[in-house]
């Protein structure tokens, strides 16, 4: 092979290398001896769509919660766009945040705003320097994203369940992040409402390119939303791969998740 075709070659596996938008490696946390997580790791490409399967009590939400620095891991590194989650104080964190969507359990929908005060009020949080024509056109369009144009003036109480959750999402994607964590995006909602919401996120994830990691134990969820699911077990990434690999593997301790 000539110089230049081993230049070419070279060109190649490098274009085909994966980008990491995120990359978890050896996290420890322990609440006094309560060994939490346990040399955890974790990359994720963009575009991926990952969900963390786990058994409640597991470690799920306290993943969730050093990934967006609301705790601080005992050990280990959590990077995003090149920064170590754990080194940062609170003004770098904020800037992090503005890039990165998180989609609550229970909405944490502001009751005593409307839907447009809902969704403006992250971009007043993170200083986003635009005029208020361009707040009106980025509400409406997340609120578009969502099917919920017509709910702009309503309030929060006046929506069910499932439009609550919808609109929490339009909330999330006001900034267009590029990675969105969902925690538990189908607890408390129908079947059919369930459904709907996990069509959605991945809808948004093909529109925008999303980085989605999802936080669930709703079997449904799982198997719809995910491209790859990490299963959370002993603290540790105990096994990955698609719902039908995982599904097929022979391990008790991961069968059990799929009968």
């Amino acid at each position: 092979m000539t110089l230049t075709e081993n230049l070419k070659a070279g060109n190649q596996i490098q274009n085909k290398a994966p980008a990491y938008v995120m990359s978890i490696r050896n996290l420890y946390k322990s609440f006094g001896n309560n060994n939490v997580l346990i040399d955890f790791n974790l990359e994720i490409e963009k575009g991926e769509a990952i969900v963390v399967l786990g058994k409640s009590g597991s470690g799920k939400s306290v993943l969730i919660k050093c990934i967006i620095g609301l705790l601080t891991p005992d050990k280990g590194r959590i990077e995003m766009f090149g920064k170590n989650i754990p080194d940062l104080n609170i003004a770098e964190l904020d800037k992090i945040r503005a890039k990165v969507g998180f989609l609550f359990q229970s909405n944490a929908l502001y009751d005593s705003m409307t839907i447009r005060e809902n969704l403006e009020f992250p971009l007043r949080r993170h200083w986003i320097e635009v005029s208020q024509q361009e707040v009106n056109t980025m509400v409406l369009e997340a609120l578009d994203d969502v099917g919920l144009k017509h709910t702009i003036d309503m309030m929060p109480v006046e929506l069910s369940g499932g439009m609550r959750k919808r609109i929490a999402l339009a909330r999330t994607l006001i900034l267009k992040p590029e990675i969105i964590l969902y925690d538990e995006p189908t607890t408390g909602l129908d079947p059919i409402t369930g459904k709907e919401i996990i069509e959605l996120i991945r809808e948004i994830q093909q529109k925008y390119n999303t980085t989605s990691l999802i936080i669930s134990h709703d079997m449904n969820c799982v198997r719809m939303a995910s491209d790859r699911i990490i299963i959370l077990l002993d603290g540790r990434c105990y096994a990955s791969g698609t719902y039908m690999e995982l599904k097929q593997n022979e391990d008790s301790k991961v069968k059990q998740f799929f009968e």
